[in-house]
């Protein structure tokens, strides 16, 4: 079964059934072990919540902030023609979340929820493919094993000479987040503080980096990545996972990366207009500001809403085209609402990481 994807950043979202409510939207996150529904979706879906006296379940976020949230049941879920039945899910507004990517998104969709298939994460082609049945054809690619203990997406990479585990996450849209404690990296730009990202338990500040040395994933080697500081595990995330179709077989304990370019994966620098925003159709909200950026120099402050950007309303700018502009552009104008009146900051794009 194939459905159609739209990739938003780094992130990999696809859509159920619609009706007459719309059509709903799921974000497949590989590095959950969980299923999150909005409590609208649950309901929507036909779903039951588990009374409010019920003991929760604690769920750590990116920054390590832990939240309880309440458990529900799916009755039913339909992607294209794959129905899953009885499905657990755990209660969340996902609307830090939907502000973050500007779309509307409904609930993540976790590693466990495809146990019992072939999951196809087919980044370049944006689309997903589900396989399900013991025999299937032949897959072409690197094949790498993962945890079959834990039936997690843990697989091993190399740093240079030295190896560590890492979770494969497509709910992250860094390139790589890694845990620098035990490895010694060396950096050839950096530590400095990036972007602002929302996550299940808020915002998250990045803290990036480039390093001094390539990472290896199976015979796919990426040169200097940048990466994403954390005190959490080790992940590789949407931005290294979109240059690969990416076949996860639980049956089997593997995963595949399929490329069709060859060569090494360079990346390329990391662009800043020295501003984050949480985003609505109407206005762009300040959600973070880089120190010693040009948004910092012009006064822009956590918190300020952005109606236009090069005089545009916001409304007319994805996520997409928003990046696009960054990567080719040396200055942004943004106008801030101030009271009934905006009034426009210029503000110069940098490479925050060379």
């Amino acid at each position: 079964m194939v459905l159609p994807a739209q990739i938003v950043g780094n992130f990999f979202l696809i859509e159920g059934k619609a009706d007459r409510a719309g059509t709903p939207r799921f974000l497949i996150d590989t590095g959950s072990s969980v299923n999150l529904f909005s409590p609208g979706m649950v309901r929507r879906l036909q779903g039951r919540e588990a009374p409010t006296s019920s003991p929760g379940v604690r769920v750590a976020g990116a920054d390590g902030t832990v939240l309880e949230l309440q458990r529900g049941t799916l009755r039913r879920l339909d992607l294209g023609e794959a129905r899953f039945d009885e499905i657990e899910v755990l209660l969340y507004d996902c609307a830090a979340l939907s502000a973050h990517l500007g779309v509307k998104v409904d609930g993540v969709l976790g590693f466990p929820l495809f146990r019992d298939m072939i999951l196809t994460l087919d980044y370049p082609g944006g689309r997903l493919v589900l396989q399900r049945g013991q025999e299937v054809p032949p897959m072409v690619g690197t094949v790498i094993p993962f945890d079959d203990a834990r039936k997690t997406p843990l697989v091993t990479v190399r740093l240079g000479d030295r190896s560590l585990v890492a979770l494969i996450d497509s709910g992250s849209d860094a390139w790589f987040s890694l845990n620098p404690v035990g490895v010694a990296p060396v950096y050839v730009a950096g530590p400095t503080v990036g972007a602002t990202v929302g996550t299940i338990s808020g915002d998250h500040t990045q803290k990036v980096a480039r390093l001094a040395e390539d990472l290896t994933l199976g015979d796919q080697v990426f040169q200097q990545p940048i990466v994403d500081l954390t005190d959490e595990l080790s992940s590789i995330g949407g931005a290294m996972l979109r240059h690969f179709v990416v076949s996860f077989d639980q049956r089997r304990d593997r995963v595949i990366f399929s490329r069709g370019a060859q060569g090494p994966i360079v990346t390329p620098p990391l662009r800043s207009a020295g501003v984050s925003f949480s985003k609505t159709p109407a206005y762009w909200r300040v959600a973070g500001v880089v120190p010693r950026s040009g948004a910092e120099a012009a006064g822009i402050q956590r918190g300020d809403l952005v109606t236009r950007i090069n005089g545009e309303p916001v409304s007319r700018w994805d996520f997409r085209r928003y990046e696009k502009l960054m990567a080719a552009s040396a200055e942004l104008t943004f106008s801030l609402l101030n009271g009934i009146t905006e009034a426009e900051k210029r503000v110069r794009v940098f490479d925050l990481i060379p």
